[in-house]
């Protein structure tokens, strides 16, 4: 884990529990565990979602990553936490529960 991840951490944990996790190359951002965005490199790139769309309308909108086919939200304004708490609460709302992992089948 590396320090802006920590700084993601730290600036979203007033809105819930966060957990970044190491996938292929980059990091998940979960809230609550919803997945809400991903760390690429030193950026913060949330989901689309229409509270994203609205709070975010002006900024950014890039794909994470080269294999990538949507554009999310480069998110930068980590200072602004009264934008941070609704932005989440409301990307929260709108995002599907995170589905059940299969059973394995033991043999």
């Amino acid at each position: 884990m590396n320090e802006f991840n920590e700084y993601v951490r730290e600036c979203f944990s007033a809105v819930g529990d966060i957990v970044i996790r190491s996938m292929m190359g980059g990091y998940l951002v979960y809230l609550n565990g919803k997945l809400i965005g991903d760390i690429c490199g030193s950026e913060l790139f949330l989901k689309r979602t229409p509270t994203s769309d609205r709070l975010l309308a002006d900024a950014e909108l890039r794909c994470p990553y080269a294999e990538s086919k949507t554009p999310m939200h480069v998110f930068d304004r980590f200072e602004d936490t009264d934008l941070i708490s609704e932005l989440l609460k409301g990307m929260f709302a709108e995002l599907p529960e995170r589905k059940p992992k299969k059973a394995k089948l033991v043999l």
